[in-house]
């Protein structure tokens, strides 16, 4: 198909035809895994476009232009995971910039950002759903760079991207919206304002946790270039193989997307109506409190769900060591269902002081709701309810 007729394509066959295009050479339907770190040359200087993999590979290309496609994006770059995509975009930022993130995010970002960039930039955390703290903040610190994530991680929290990347966009700060928990089926970030989006591919976009992989999504071509250089510099790219994966595991993103958010919401009201269940956490729900905000940027609601279990920490950990199905372990976003609790897990690298001041407390568990058969799920979570 020609490129002007794939963007005219819906994401659930932009995954499919998008850098899926039958190899040249044979004909092969699937394409074919380029494992070769180097290129031969026609004479110095003189190529097909690619001279080493750590710079470009074709396998890699691929996936970049899937990617690009479903964010409606000019530009993609693939990275080895997503943290290192993170990296990238702090080291493209001038030394001693000051920063704003988001109060709540994945435990690694906060890692990253306060224990190995906290001499390089000035990082402040502020509640991001509140407009008014957003360009207060903005007013005060004058940031080069506003950090989101929504929904955030853990708390699931909502952050109107459209109107906080008007107000970055008054005061000349970009903007990052991590949107890692939506994947580019059900939120585009880029439409609504922000300069970067970034993925952990890791999670929903490749889909079968057999893969680590980031990625970043941007239309600055001058932003795009340092970012590339970096990369190129740096040499935190995908290789060929994990590339590969990801463009097979992507081509039931839309599938795997509807699967998700429909059990996720069926599981979700489980819960809300539960006695042993002190409060739920989805932006499905009507009880959630950024509701209207999710139904408008959002096309799904997702698959993640946090929960409060009435009870203590020794009664979380009784909870999480009788579920079968919902497998304990740490990340998300695969076919199957997992859960964990972020005080101990994902998050432990956030001071408790800190965890603690934002909501994320000792009975919190974390669902990453899969496609099984969904009442196989719910019979799992109430064995465990009936230990407790």
């Amino acid at each position: 198909m020609k490129k002007s007729d794939l963007n005219k394509l819906h994401k659930a066959s932009k995954v499919i035809h998008v850098g899926g295009h039958p190899d040249k050479e044979t004909g092969a339907i699937m394409p074919p895994i380029y494992q070769t770190s180097t290129y031969v040359q026609e004479s110095p200087g003189i190529h097909k476009g690619y001279e080493y993999t750590r710079s470009h590979n074709p396998t890699r290309t691929r996936l970049e232009e899937c990617l690009a496609s479903l964010e409606n994006a000019k530009y993609s770059v693939v990275t080895a995971s997503g943290l290192s995509a993170a990296m990238l975009v702090m080291h493209a930022l001038p030394a001693k910039s000051k920063i704003l993130c988001g109060d709540d995010v994945y435990g690694g970002t906060y890692r990253l950002f306060t224990t190995v960039f906290n001499d390089l930039h000035d990082f402040v955390f502020i509640d991001t759903t509140d407009p008014k703290v957003v360009e207060a903040a903005i007013k005060e610190h004058k940031p080069k760079l506003l950090w989101l994530e929504t929904p955030t991680n853990p708390l699931l929290k909502i952050t109107d991207i459209a109107k906080t990347t008007k107000i970055a966009k008054a005061h000349k700060t970009l903007t990052v919206v991590d949107n890692t928990f939506m994947s580019p089926y059900f939120q585009n970030p880029l439409d609504l304002g922000a300069d970067i989006v970034l993925h952990s591919m890791t999670k929903y976009i490749n889909g079968h946790s057999d893969v680590v992989g980031g990625c970043l999504m941007l239309n600055n071509k001058k932003l795009y270039e340092a970012i590339w250089k970096l990369q190129n510099s740096i040499g935190p790219s995908q290789s060929p193989f994990d590339s590969w994966l990801v463009l097979r595991g992507i081509k039931t993103l839309g599938l795997r997307m509807e699967a998700h958010a429909k059990n996720a919401m069926k599981v979700a009201k489980y819960l809300e109506a539960h006695p042993k269940v002190e409060r739920v956490v989805y932006p499905g729900l009507k009880s959630h409190p950024q509701h209207k905000i999710a139904k408008k940027q959002m096309s799904g609601f997702g698959g993640m769900i946090t929960f409060f279990l009435k009870g203590d920490i020794k009664k979380c950990n009784k909870f999480l060591s009788t579920v079968n199905m919902f497998a304990l372990a740490e990340s998300l976003g695969g076919v199957e269902s997992l859960i964990e609790h972020p005080a101990i897990m994902t998050h432990a690298s956030v001071p408790k002081e800190v965890r603690e001041s934002i909501g994320l407390t000792d009975n919190l568990i974390r669902l990453s709701v899969g496609i099984e058969n969904v009442d196989d799920l719910i019979a799992d979570l109430e064995t465990a309810f009936k230990k407790v």
